[in-house]
């Protein structure tokens, strides 16, 4: 069986990342069981023509008990590649003048009929400020809604902004899902004990490689929100092969990717990218339909601290901010990058001198070994693995005093991919790991990140395709001052799904049955938290499981 019937329904594009929160831990954390919310009736035995509407495990976004106004940015029904675009005014009365304590945008989408995923992104003023993907609907039609906090863009937000949004879409007569979507933003004032939220003072788009910064930044972030894309094998990059090897999806160097910023020519950070799942991925819709994988509605920027070249942006001259992704095909189009700049400045200095002091990067691993079949109908296996390590540091001499910065970064991949002839079986085990250390002063964050993926889709017997898969998107985050613990956090996301339908028929004649599982916990997320614990499970489209604890 070719690539277009096992991978057809993989969705729109592919987007990587990693970002994390950090706070301080509690000492004890004492987890319970609440009342489960409301679960559908008993499962009916197969899919119907309708499902529960998409549902998230993962945490809604605090706020604080402060004075909120809301501002609509967007409502738009994408029926084609045509963008959305209107303008944007900042609210007034939830204490402006003060700065706000947080903002959070709310998308709600609905759609009906037949329709692919679909990747979706808005900006404001240039600045990326969400990225997202839609669920598959059904006949009679969902609705979902996806939360972010995006106080971090206060910059942009502060002043009247041109906005842009764009969920590429086809409508016609086979695929009929007009995707109707309505954005807000809710802003709440910072007043009383709550403060201003501590923001960025400029965040800048990078629309051209070249970008000339303030002189007195002292601290520089990049994000970006890099996603396999462009229709082809790039949105499901960890089952390409070399060249040499049969299968329907080819790379020259196999699956290994990683998304790298340089600036001037010298490499400045590292990444390993998110193995995002769409909601159609894996050959299999009927996995997402009320649980997506994790990261698919709320694609997070990868972020790389590049304050060690911060005295080299502060000469005043313009330099030049590359993305690219390695192991892509040379030549090969399929990844996008929007970057954002997040800059800090000095305001007791007019500029800000320091140097690079360290640069230190270990060579690029790389390799796939494929191993034929010894005997007709075994299976064909591709073994990868690949890793990176980059160090660097640099000094300020701020008003405040001189403040060193040292970032390290290691990144590693390891996958056994194994096929059949025809890929009637394909099947993949991966994990990634991005650890990371940064040090400002005597505050130092380490990061530890862990995405895993284990699955496989068969074609058996009257056509019937199962998919079998596991998802894990796992980060530990520690903080010390002085060498003293200050605050950890632990993230653990994971979704395990196993479906079955009939290939190659109408959708009524498919007689598809699913059952998932999605659990997310984070713990010592904010000060005074102990934690949070939520499992949704599914099966043929209802909610069985909605079991919180904490």
């Amino acid at each position: 069986m070719r690539r277009h019937r096992i991978m057809g329904l993989l969705g729109a594009l592919t987007l990587a990342a990693a970002t994390l929160a950090t706070g301080t831990a509690t000492a004890t954390t004492t987890i319970r069981e609440v009342a489960p919310a409301t679960a559908d009736p008993a499962p009916p035995t197969e899919f119907g023509t309708d499902w529960h509407d998409p549902l998230t495990p993962g945490p809604p976004v605090s706020r604080p008990a402060t004075r909120s106004c809301r501002v609509t940015l967007a409502e738009a029904r994408f029926r084609d590649y045509t963008p959305y675009r209107g303008t944007y005014t900042p609210p007034t009365g939830c204490g402006s003048d003060r700065g706000w304590a947080k903002v959070v945008l709310r998308l709600d989408g609905k759609v009906k009929g037949r329709q692919y995923d679909r990747l979706g992104n808005l900006t404001l003023g240039g600045v990326e400020i969400l990225r997202t993907s839609t669920p598959e609907p059904s006949p009679d039609g969902i609705a979902w809604s996806v939360e972010k906090d995006v106080t971090r863009y206060r910059d942009a937000l502060a002043r009247p902004q041109s906005v842009e949004m764009l969920i590429g879409n086809v409508v016609d007569d086979t695929y009929t899902g007009v995707i109707d979507v309505t954005v807000t933003l809710t802003f709440y004032a910072a007043e009383g004990r709550t403060g201003p939220a501590a923001t960025p003072d400029l965040v800048l788009p990078l629309t051209t490689p070249t970008v000339t910064t303030p002189r007195n930044t002292e601290r520089l972030l990049a994000e970006v929100y890099a996603t396999g894309s462009g229709g082809g094998c790039e949105e499901y990059w960890y089952l390409t092969v070399p060249d040499a090897a049969p299968y329907s999806c080819k790379a020259a160097d196999g699956p290994y990717r990683e998304v790298r910023v340089s600036v001037d020519g010298r490499l400045a950070g590292i990444a390993a990218p998110f193995p995002t799942v769409w909601t159609g991925g894996w050959s299999n819709p009927f996995l997402w339909y009320v649980t997506p994988g994790p990261r698919a509605f709320d694609v997070q920027p990868i972020q790389y601290d590049l304050t060690p070249f911060a005295a080299l942006f502060n000469d005043g001259r313009p330099h030049r901010v590359e993305v690219s992704v390695a192991g892509v095909p040379a030549g090969q189009s399929g990844w996008s990058t929007p970057t954002n700049l997040l800059l800090w400045q000095d305001h007791g200095r007019q500029v800000v001198t320091g140097a690079l002091t360290r640069h230190e990067e270990e060579a690029p691993t790389a390799s796939s070994r494929w191993t034929p079949p010894g005997t007709p109908g075994a299976e064909h296996r591709l073994d990868t693995e690949g890793g990176h390590r980059l160090t660097v540091a640099g000094h300020l001499d701020t008003s405040h005093g001189r403040v060193t910065t040292t970032v390290a970064r290691s990144v590693r991949n390891t996958s056994a991919h194994r096929w059949t002839e025809g890929e009637a079986l394909d099947a993949l085990d991966a994990s990634w790991s991005d650890e990371e250390s940064v040090t400002r002063g005597v505050d130092t964050t380490l990061t530890s990140r862990a995405h895993t993926m284990n699955g496989a889709t068969t074609l058996g017997a009257g056509d019937r395709l199962r998919t079998v898969l596991s998802l894990g998107d796992r980060a530990d985050t520690v903080t010390s001052h002085a060498g003293r613990e200050r605050g950890r956090t632990h993230l653990d996301d994971t979704y395990t799904g196993d479906a079955t339908y009939t290939a190659n028929v109408p959708r009524e004649q498919r007689h598809a049955v699913a059952a998932t599982t999605a659990r997310y916990r984070l713990y010592g997320a904010e000060p005074g938290s102990g934690c949070y614990d939520r499992t949704v499970a599914t099966a043929q489209g209802t909610v069985t499981v909605d079991r919180r604890r904490c």
